[in-house]
């Protein structure tokens, strides 16, 4: 079989709607798998099995959208989406949305870029590069009105998770862009996990939920305030702040920052955000 990456994903398509099919009972709302599942499946289906199986899973959670065949037993409001479920287990579970994605209309707030030179020429991704101007720009600061400090950044470590087949819990491995720390003005410390995306890949909401298990089972004293980071464009940067309660992830804020030159900041602009910021205070 042809290894582009449209060969790819019609042979993933196959295999993920084999598995969901064989596994799917009418009103469930979680359908657990495993990595077994997609061997089986590519073997009845006579496709080549998938040499890396991790791909699979990760081609629908980021770039590609799982079958009308499955989207379509979501009730309205919801989403299927693959959720972790401890060590090569897998579940479709449904949630309010599966990728993090900017609204159009949003207000622009205008920031002096501060990013070194330096670091702006030779950050070797997308990703680098967000997470450096979001770092070198305080920007989570600025979004979340807290004191914010850099802890580590791709942090990679295990959480609990329920794992539906065994019943128990089990380890799942997970990675976190960048972690900060944060201080308000009540005294009160805050945990922020950021998660960045650059390039065609969206982030989803997985790494939310991922990111929420780590910051109250490593941190479990702090409050726990997962953010999102990704380019809209060139030197735009769109930041997203999730609360988690009974009804899933939801998104609680979401702001529109563009990096310019001093000069590109006017006192007319200037005079607005004062404006608004009175409004607030």
């Amino acid at each position: 079989m042809a290894d582009s990456k449209t060969g790819r994903s019609n042979r993933y398509t196959q295999i993920i709607q084999h598995v969901f099919e064989r596994r799917f009972r009418p009103g469930d709302e979680e359908v657990a798998f495993t990595r077994a599942d997609f061997e089986l499946a590519a073997n009845s289906l006579a496709l080549e099995v998938p040499r890396n199986l991790g791909d699979v899973v990760y081609s629908f959670r980021y770039r590609i959208p799982l079958p009308e065949s499955i989207t379509s037993l979501a009730p309205a409001g919801r989403e299927w989406v693959i959720f972790p479920a401890g060590k090569g287990v897998y579940c479709f579970r449904l949630a309010p949305f599966g990728l993090v994605l900017p609204r159009s209309g949003l207000d622009m707030i205008k920031v002096p870029d501060a990013t070194p030179g330096l670091i702006a020429r030779y950050a070797t991704s997308d990703e680098q590069a967000l997470l450096a101007r979001v770092r070198y720009n305080r920007l989570l600061d600025i979004f979340t009105g807290v004191a914010c400090y850099s802890l580590q950044s791709h942090m990679r470590t295990t959480i609990e998770v329920d794992n539906p087949l065994s019943g128990a819990l089990d380890k799942s491995q997970v990675e976190t862009d960048e972690l900060y720390l944060g201080i308000d003005r009540y005294g009160a410390h805050h945990i922020f996990p950021v998660q960045a995306k650059g390039g065609s890949d969206a982030i989803s909401v997985v790494q939310i939920w991922q990111d929420f298990r780590v910051a109250t089972q490593k941190f479990p004293g702090l409050i726990p305030r997962p953010v999102a980071a990704q380019f809209d464009a060139e030197d735009v940067i769109v930041l997203f702040e999730f609360r988690e309660g009974d009804g899933g992830i939801v998104i609680v804020q979401e702001r529109r920052f563009q990096l310019v030159n001093e000069d590109e900041l006017t006192s007319e602009e200037l005079q607005c955000y004062r404006d608004v910021a009175q409004r607030f205070h």
